[in-house]
């Protein structure tokens, strides 16, 4: 039977389902199976922040348990800005509840990011500026430091989901005029990783995508290789993570 990846999706999130089912298409030992809990605006205001509270992201994570699936992730970046300690909390207390083991983006991320040497990234995200000073301050904390940032300021996830790719290929562009390791897109519902091997290409770099990184780390906890995804970055190709799986 195949290995099963449970995601936690954000209700309003309109990429990340499609996108992880693509990534999986071709390969038949590992299907994903997803449970949404309500998330429609992301900002810093407190009415944003309380949708991340545990209660409902236990109990999307509880139906998700009922499919047997063999690992829970958390499909989005709240753990960005929030902090890493919110995220290693919500994936003890699924375990704990579930049996299951869990992981987050924003934990893959960095886990991704730090197993390939990373020490500098550029950060580019739907974002406002001053949730992308937290995350670089989130970011600083595991010892990468932020270079070049920018934000598309949105806050109604609809919206960011919505970027025009010229508005995404602009912001991409002028944080790539300094040297980085690579750039990181801390969002599950930004378009940018619809086009992440041309991004790539283009500007000769490693992008660290969340949808990417948690589709990778969760590959890794059932067992399964993560360079068998193709077409979705360089990300899954790393000899370096690779070792590190």
């Amino acid at each position: 039977m195949p290995k099963k990846i449970g995601m936690l999706t954000p209700s309003s999130n309109t990429l990340l389902e499609p996108v992880c089912s693509r990534m999986l298409r071709d390969i038949d030992t590992v299907d994903c199976y997803y449970s949404r809990f309500s998330v429609t605006h992301i900002s810093l205001a407190q009415s944003s922040t309380d949708q991340f509270r545990l209660d409902p992201m236990l109990r999307a994570a509880e139906l998700l348990a009922d499919a047997e699936v063999d690992v829970i992730a958390w499909n989005g970046a709240s753990g960005s800005w929030l902090g890493l300690e919110s995220d290693r909390t919500l994936c003890a207390k699924i375990t704990e509840e579930t049996g299951i083991p869990a992981t987050t983006a924003t934990l893959a991320l960095i886990e991704a990011a730090k197993a390939n040497g990373m020490k500098t990234c550029h950060l580019v995200t739907p974002y406002s500026d001053a949730q992308n000073t937290l995350i670089a301050e989130v970011y600083a904390s595991e010892g990468i430091r932020i270079v070049n940032s920018r934000a598309a300021n949105r806050t109604i996830n609809r919206d960011i989901g919505s970027v025009p790719f010229e508005e995404i290929d602009a912001m991409f562009a002028d944080v790539m005029r300094d040297p980085a390791d690579g750039v990181c897109v801390p969002c599950t519902n930004f378009p940018l990783v619809r086009k992440v091997e041309d991004f790539e290409a283009r500007y000769d770099t490693l992008v660290y995508d969340t949808i990417a990184a948690v589709m990778w780390k969760s590959m890794l906890m059932v067992g399964a290789d993560p360079a068998k995804i193709t077409g979705w970055g360089a990300l899954f190709q790393q000899p370096a993570l690779a070792a590190h799986g």
